[in-house]
């Protein structure tokens, strides 16, 4: 007998073959069979999946031929309060297009392409497996306003691409209310975020667990530092960042 899941599954199958949904990137029709449900054939192929050589504290690839240590210039100044971080695609593209959708368009329907680009990212699966995932919170009012947590529905997205072999723990609140940070430096980025995480109250760092941050794209690394040092004040020794884009 089928599960629920598996009928869910085979019931969108269904409604693909009679009504087959539009690219989230170029609008064209997508065609069941490449792994991906909201985008075509042509835009999966120009996702950029990141391989090594990598920057160890950001993720981002090293282009070219690479001889002994290389300063990332992603991370210059930086000074990371977690010890690596990896990233699953380039922040470019398709894959921007699936961030966007999700975060301004209530784009939660893009939950299997998610999982499938997780999917295919050994580095990420490999690196997450056996951790602690601590989704990057919202303000209660920006999570009032957009009705969800993108970094939580990510590392929802990321469990299942594990199948299994992580967790999810929501062990962070942010007290801050920034805003937006998309237009500012990475200074003033810093400066904005010091202390604007905390521990939620009540919540319990485990001596020997692995916690890996989840957000949905590095681009300066400020709110993924500033949530490693609000896990570093908890009593966390093993932190790492995983993000889906970099860019």
């Amino acid at each position: 007998m089928l599960s629920k899941s598996s009928w869910g599954e085979l019931g969108r199958g269904l409604l693909d073959v009679v009504f087959p949904p539009g690219c989230v990137h170029c609008g064209g029709v997508v065609e069941p069979g490449n792994g991906f449900r909201h985008l075509c054939e042509h835009c999966a192929e120009e996702i950029h999946f990141v391989q090594a050589p990598a920057c160890e504290a950001c993720g981002h690839p090293f282009f070219g031929i690479v001889h002994g240590e290389r300063e990332c210039p992603h991370c210059v100044g930086l000074a990371p309060a977690f010890d690596k971080g990896v990233t699953t695609v380039l922040f470019k593209g398709p894959a921007r297009s699936m961030v966007i959708e999700l975060k301004y368009h209530r784009g939660l329907h893009l939950e299997p392409d998610f999982e499938e680009a997780f999917r295919r990212s050994p580095r990420v699966l490999e690196f997450a497996s056996g951790a602690v995932l601590v989704p990057v919170p919202l303000h209660v009012r920006k999570c009032r306003e957009r009705g969800y947590n993108q970094a939580a529905f990510l590392a929802k997205c990321l469990v299942r691409a594990c199948e299994g072999r992580v967790r999810t723990e929501a062990l962070l609140v942010r007290k801050v209310d920034t805003g937006t940070q998309t237009a500012l430096d990475r200074r003033t980025r810093m400066d904005n975020l010091r202390n604007a995480f905390a521990l939620v109250p009540g919540a319990v760092i485990k001596e020997g667990e692995r916690y890996l941050l989840v957000d949905d794209v590095f681009t300066t690394g400020s709110t993924l530092n500033s949530c490693a040092h609000a896990l570093r004040r908890g009593g966390a020794k093993d932190i790492g960042v995983i993000t889906f884009g970099h860019g």
